[in-house]
């Protein structure tokens, strides 16, 4: 590298350049693995991501992956349910990129004209029911959030997970009795590996992550309440070209691989 000083610098400068001007969908396409083109181009300091509780383990991992290929960067991360994330997010808290677990709460932070460029979809959940490992409450299905008798977790109706709980829920006549309306996924599944109820309205990722410490129960009428999850960078980013970096991370076949291994569907 030090033989061909004069070949290196232009190609940093027209990567800082295409950084500066590019939306969030050329840097995805201007992306390689692990953000090894943003790694030419130098990115340091901190780059602060809002993401859906969901994503807290496969988000961690990319995370880290660009770190290693930015050795300046550091990756920081606010994982929480997303209507309290857009909360966060609308009353002023600093943040660079967002990743919502629906297109709801995504609209609340681009109605308020904080995006920068358009969200994209990079990934699909799919909701699932975790029970106790040896599922003392007996549970089989979706029809077992009506019975009185069980105890019962499902998300808030604001959050995500609770949103599309309340899809099935309606599409199927249920009419559930939870015990405890959860203000993230997370917490919602912590309800089950601490074995403090017989069943939870979770992602299937979730029972995916949390291994043999609880059971998932797929059920059909899942498919009728599919979240998409968008991401965006945001307008006053205070670390834009990591920002984008993430983003483009994300989005590329590494990135939607490592998505894919986690449980996640790729749209």
């Amino acid at each position: 590298m030090r033989k061909r000083p004069l070949l290196v610098l232009p190609a940093v400068l027209a990567l800082a350049l295409a950084g500066c001007g590019g939306s969030s969908g050329s840097a995805a396409a201007g992306s390689s693995s692990s953000g090894t083109s943003t790694a030419a181009a130098k990115l340091t300091g901190t780059v602060t991501v809002f993401a859906a509780a969901s994503l807290t383990g496969v988000f961690t991992d990319l995370g880290q992956r660009l770190e290693k290929a930015n050795p300046g960067l550091h990756v920081q991360f606010n994982f929480a349910g997303s209507s309290a994330l857009a909360t966060q997010l609308t009353q002023g808290a600093p943040a660079d990129v967002f990743a919502s677990a629906d297109q709801a709460q995504m609209d609340v932070v681009t109605k308020a004209g904080l995006q920068q460029g358009e969200p994209a979809v990079f990934t699909q959940n799919v909701l699932e029911i975790a029970v106790p490992k040896g599922n003392p409450g007996h549970v089989t299905g979706v029809k077992d959030f009506a019975n009185e008798a069980l105890t019962i977790a499902v998300c808030a109706p604001q959050v995500p997970c609770g949103a599309a709980a309340q899809k099935v829920f309606a599409a199927t006549g249920i009419a559930a009795k939870p015990d405890t309306q959860e203000q993230d996924v997370k917490a919602a599944l912590t309800k089950v590996q601490l074995g403090e109820v017989d069943a939870a309205m979770v992602y299937a990722t979730d029972v995916q992550a949390a291994g043999d410490a609880v059971q998932g129960i797929a059920f059909p009428e899942a498919e009728d309440a599919i979240n998409a999850y968008p991401i965006v960078v945001l307008k006053a980013a205070p670390n834009a070209a990591a920002a984008r970096a993430f983003e483009a991370l994300v989005r590329s076949p590494e990135g939607q691989q490592a998505l894919k291994d986690a449980g996640f569907r790729i749209p």
